[in-house]
């Protein structure tokens, strides 16, 4: 048992290491999170009078962007047909769309549901996937922010996101978690760098909107957009 007692004590202490080791890594996240969603992209930009209206959405731990139907710069009908919901009778007006970790997507619809498999694999690296929503006169909210952009730059959000829609052909796609959603394989692989907040601040900085420098969490991309409450 003596001899046991200083293996004891090392295992301890190389626990102890490792537990300290991922809290040091925890707190510079945390604080990169911190400083790089204060920092500002397009930092002058502001929204115009007029315009092509879209939203960004969280649930609180995920964002969306939220963009109409049809308008004359794009026709989302043919990229996301509502035959692939199971509600296609809907008189859908606009769209939702935003990228996630594949696993994470489709086995967990909340956070209870959520695997230190599939956690483990998104912060390491997994693969992209798309989450479109069809929605009927989505009304503003906390959680639903309006921002009016300008044509050309709505024109630009478009060209962000489309090199992440597959043509209709080669589309491969997985049911959603309601009657109205539905994913697809989308390119781009997702890590703790790459999240998905962080991938709406990309489309957004793209089409020249102020948004996140860098936002891993949910937060730092919906303080630059406005509270309609």
């Amino acid at each position: 048992m003596a001899a046991q007692a200083p293996l004891v004590l090392k295992l301890l202490r190389l626990f102890t290491s490792v537990l300290v080791g991922l809290a040091v890594i925890a707190i510079v996240y945390l604080l990169a999170a911190w400083i790089g969603s204060a920092i500002p992209r397009n930092a002058d930009w502001t929204p115009p009078d007029d315009g092509v209206q879209i939203m960004v959405e969280t649930n609180g731990i995920h964002t969306a962007i939220v963009m109409p139907l049809v308008t004359e710069h794009k026709d989302w009908r043919t990229d996301f047909p509502a035959q692939h919901t199971t509600a296609s009778h809907r008189p859908v007006t606009h769209v939702s769309v935003s990228w996630g970790e594949k696993q994470v997507f489709l086995t967990a619809e909340d956070w209870a549901d959520l695997t230190p498999a599939a956690a483990f694999g998104a912060i390491y690296g997994g693969e992209g996937l798309l989450h479109v929503a069809h929605y009927v006169r989505p009304a503003p909210s906390p959680d639903h922010r309006m921002l009016t952009i300008s044509a050309q730059d709505y024109r630009k959000l478009v060209a962000s996101i489309e090199p992440y829609v597959a043509s209709p052909e080669a589309q491969t796609r997985y049911p959603g978690y309601s009657y109205y959603d539905v994913f697809y394989d989308a390119p781009g692989d997702y890590n703790a760098v790459m999240t998905c907040n962080q991938w709406t601040a990309d489309r957004l900085a793209d089409a020249g909107i102020k948004t996140a420098w860098w936002s891993p969490f949910a937060r730092g991309v919906m303080q630059y957009v406005p509270d309609p409450s």
